[in-house]
């Protein structure tokens, strides 16, 4: 994690904001009776962010690290749940940054529409209406009554390495940070263990500073059949059960090479005219 001067920018639409620091790449929007009070606050709280994380790297890389910044203890407390399961802080960074920036736009603008996408890790606000997210296979809209407040997609070919041969899963969750955990290891969980046709390689092969060191990370699938395909989302969709039963997470979307699985989507509507999933308020 390299720093970098912050860079505030509206883009071509005037109507969201992009921020920019080394590997960070935020975008922002606010309903526009709050948005230049919110993006001044935020663009304020995400100067220095970067440089605060990289000063902690050493504890957010390691397996139980106990960071002291504000961000980083989010990220400690996002994972802490997945343990004894090896997990380090950084599996919730790209969640708990955008749960930051969301929070200093929510402070000056508490009853407004608010999102930070960061990558496709996604925290939002909402009081009334509705927040629509595109996922894997289509998209949802999640209504304000219901409890998520963050959505997160991990798998093989994303921003940071897999253990498992996901093309993605999407979690949702009450934050952001804890959904980023969450679909990182449900991802590793989707997995044929010792296929000859999944190609691995130690992460600190590929990255030198890799909080995974010498774990076998994805690099190439290759076709495999629909048994096989179904057997490997099984194993996810499994993992994902346990930690909708705890009360971690919320609905869950599994995708691998054309096949799909959804779990604790009982109240999804899938409507076939226009592709659109709708996510219900959560029964009892």
């Amino acid at each position: 994690m390299q720093s970098g001067v912050a860079r505030a920018a509206l883009l071509a639409d005037g109507a969201r904001l992009h921020l920019q620091a080394g590997p960070i790449d935020l975008i922002l929007w606010a309903e526009p009776d709050v948005r230049s009070a919110a993006y001044a606050e935020a663009a304020l709280r995400f100067d220095g962010l970067l440089e605060a994380l990289a000063a902690e790297l050493g504890e957010l890389r390691r397996e139980g690290g106990q960071p002291r910044g504000v961000v980083a203890q989010r990220m400690a407390r996002a994972v802490a749940p997945f343990a004894p399961e090896f997990i380090t802080p950084m599996a919730a960074v790209a969640g708990a940054v955008a749960e930051e920036v969301l929070a200093a736009m929510a402070g000056v603008a508490p009853g407004a529409k608010l999102w930070v996408n960061n990558g496709g890790d996604i925290a939002w606000q909402v009081t009334s209406g509705e927040m629509r997210l595109a996922m894997a296979g289509g998209s949802i809209a999640v209504p304000a009554c219901a409890t998520w407040r963050g959505c997160a997609t991990s798998g093989r070919g994303g921003r940071s390495h897999s253990l498992g041969i996901a093309d993605a899963v999407t979690v949702l969750a009450r934050s952001a940070a804890v959904a980023d955990a969450a679909a990182t290891m449900i991802a590793n969980r989707v997995d044929l263990p010792g296929h000859s046709g999944v190609h691995r390689r130690p992460a600190e092969e590929l990255s030198p500073d890799s909080d995974l060191g010498a774990r076998l990370v994805t690099v190439g699938l290759d076709v495999l059949s629909p048994a096989e395909v179904e057997t490997a989302l099984a194993r996810g969709a499994a993992y994902a059960a346990g930690l909708q039963a705890r009360g971690l997470i919320g609905p869950v979307h599994l995708a691998l090479q054309g096949q799909s699985r959804q779990v604790g989507m009982s109240d999804l509507i899938t409507d076939t005219s226009d592709t659109m999933m709708k996510l219900e308020a959560p029964h009892g």
